[in-house]
């Protein structure tokens, strides 16, 4: 603006000469005439001063729209100044803006609007048969995350086997395999871990106590492990049969449900020292391994309740064959 007003003003010879020195020249000459002809120059002057100074606004206008933002005292398309409505583009984007919901919080890019909220899981997709006829089945609580009860199950015969169908229409199961001929009974728990929580299952053959991660949709047999790695057998609970504990429970432990083998070992018969073993698990229950042994009562008499838990398979309040499913007879 400062270009085209000095142009068109002052720098123009033909103001130089017939505006601001051709006026004060003719007025002293005391001439009418003479003060006509400065008149007439210096209104002239004006009008091209001032042509010249509104040519300069309106390529300054322009040149301010095609950087993409009005022209400072202008109305906007709205009419009032204020940015574009949520249903139009902005006058600086390269492509069509994304309205944001109205009254809500705007979708964050790449969001699907139709998803459902992150609290709200799916839980497993729908597969498998469902639970087997006959199958001796039991509600338990949510394997899955989605916020609804499940059912664990077991079968009978030589090919025994261990379930869950999930509220969401999922079945996964795993060999129950022991020579045990007591009938199974299991219980189906979350229990604390390192990593957070995980669904287990426990089942009951009498003799030993068989453990599942119930994690992932899947039911996996979880395979002992020492400080070089898993062995690749089954991590087992012994119940009294070959003397390296009685049972298996859930104990809770600064605000956590910790799983463990309990042992009630007793010199007299009469009375017991009653011991923990903490599991700690790893790769979402697939693996296990001994932790640190507490001695939780002395000289308990046989009918203490605490010597009565540690024979048992349970899992905080939930107790194998009260709690869950046993296997049918007959």
């Amino acid at each position: 603006m400062t270009s085209l007003g000095t142009r068109g003003g002052r720098s123009d010879p033909s103001l130089r000469h017939g505006g601001r020195h051709g006026g004060r020249h003719g007025v002293r000459s005391g001439d009418p005439r003479d003060a006509r002809r400065g008149a007439r120059p210096r209104a002239a002057a004006r009008a091209r001063l001032a042509a010249a100074l509104t040519a300069g606004l309106v390529l300054a206008a322009t040149a301010a729209c095609a950087g993409g933002a009005p022209p400072s005292g202008t109305a906007s398309d709205a009419g009032s100044g204020a940015a574009p409505s949520a249903g139009g583009a902005s006058p600086t984007s390269s492509g069509p803006a994304a309205a944001a919901p109205t009254g809500g919080a705007a979708t964050s890019p790449g969001a699907s609007p139709a998803s459902p909220p992150a609290s709200a899981a799916a839980g497993c997709p729908a597969t498998g048969g469902g639970t087997p006829h006959g199958a001796g089945t039991h509600e338990v609580a949510d394997v899955d995350g989605d916020g609804r009860a499940d059912t664990a199950w077991l079968t009978g015969g030589a090919d025994r086997a261990v379930g869950i169908t999930t509220a969401s229409g999922a079945t996964f199961s795993a060999p129950v395999e022991s020579a045990s001929p007591v009938a199974a009974s299991a219980v189906v728990a979350t229990v604390s871990t390192d990593d957070g929580g995980v669904p287990i299952v426990l089942v009951d053959v009498g003799r030993e106590v068989l453990l599942y991660s119930a994690a992932g949709c899947a039911l996996t047999p979880t395979q002992a492990a020492t400080a070089d790695g898993p062995t690749g057998e089954p991590y087992t609970f012994d119940k009294g049969f070959t003397g390296y504990g009685t049972g298996v429970g859930c104990s809770t432990v600064a605000g956590r449900l910790r799983l463990a083998g309990l042992d009630a070992a007793s010199d007299d018969g009469e009375t017991f020292t009653v011991t923990r073993t903490f599991v700690e698990l790893g790769d979402a229950g697939a693996v296990a391994r001994n932790g640190e042994t507490r001695t939780v009562a002395r000289g308990a008499a046989a009918d203490d309740p605490v010597v009565a838990t540690a024979q048992e398979t349970t899992c905080g309040d939930l107790v194998a064959g009260r709690d869950g499913p046993t296997e049918p007879q007959g």
